[in-house]
C-alpha cells in the first residue's frame, strides 16, 4: 500500500496563486474561510465604524478581510485573515510600505461567526492571536448578537446589543453600542 502525502503550501504559495484565494494557511495546510452573506455585512459594518474613528484621529489603520497576517513566530508557515483587524499608526509604517503579508500582529483582531465555523478553529485563532501579541480580539456573532472581548491579560468579557463597546487602548477615542455592529438595513 502506497501513502500518498499530502502537498503542504508555504505564505509564498498563498501570495502568489490566486487559485488559493480565500484559504489561510496553518501550518502549511490550507483552510477555508467560512463567510456567509450575514457575517460579511456585519464585518463591512465593524471596519466602517472603526474606520471612521482611525480617520478622524489619525491614530490607527483598519484593514478588511483580505489583510493576511504572517506574524506567528512558532508557526511560520501559518497565515491568518481576521475580518477586521486594525493596527496603530506607529506600528502600520513600521511594517513597510507593502510587505505582502503583514509581519506584525495587529492591535484589534475581529473575528465575525459564519454558521460553517468551527468553534474548535475560532478559538485555535483566539488563541494564536493572543499568543501573537494582539492586545484585543472580538469574536462577534451576529446571530446571537454579541461579542465576546478576549485581552492580552488572560480577561474576558460578553458584551450584548445594549453595552458600549469601546476601542480601548488601541483606538481610545472609539465607542458606540455593539448593536450598532448589527444596525443596517439587510442584518437581521
Amino acid at each position: 500500500m502506497t501513502l500518498i502525502a499530502e502537498k503542504t503550501y508555504t505564505p509564498t504559495d498563498l501570495l502568489n496563486d490566486p487559485d488559493l484565494a480565500g484559504q489561510e494557511l496553518v501550518n502549511g495546510e490550507l483552510r477555508e474561510r467560512p463567510v456567509s452573506k450575514k457575517s460579511s455585512k456585519v464585518g463591512a459594518r465593524i471596519v466602517t465604524l472603526l474606520s471612521n474613528e482611525a480617520d478622524k484621529t489619525g491614530q490607527a489603520v483598519v484593514y478588511p478581510s483580505d489583510m493576511g497576517y504572517k506574524c506567528f513566530a512558532d508557526m511560520p508557515d501559518t497565515v491568518r485573515f481576521p475580518d477586521v483587524s486594525l493596527l496603530s499608526a506607529d506600528r502600520d509604517a513600521e511594517a513597510g510600505v507593502d510587505p505582502g503579508f503583514m509581519p506584525i500582529p495587529p492591535d484589534l483582531a475581529v473575528e465575525v461567526l459564519s454558521p460553517n465555523d468551527r468553534v474548535s478553529d475560532i478559538y485555535q485563532k483566539v488563541t494564536e492571536y493572543l499568543k501573537a501579541g494582539v492586545k484585543l480580539v472580538w469574536l462577534v456573532n451576529p446571530y446571537w448578537r454579541h461579542v465576546h472581548i478576549y485581552r492580552a491579560d488572560g480577561s474576558v468579557q460578553l458584551l450584548t446589543e445594549p453595552d458600549e463597546i469601546t476601542g480601548e487602548s488601541v483606538l481610545p477615542g472609539f465607542g458606540c453600542k455593539v448593536g450598532a455592529f448589527f444596525r443596517e438595513r439587510g442584518i437581521s
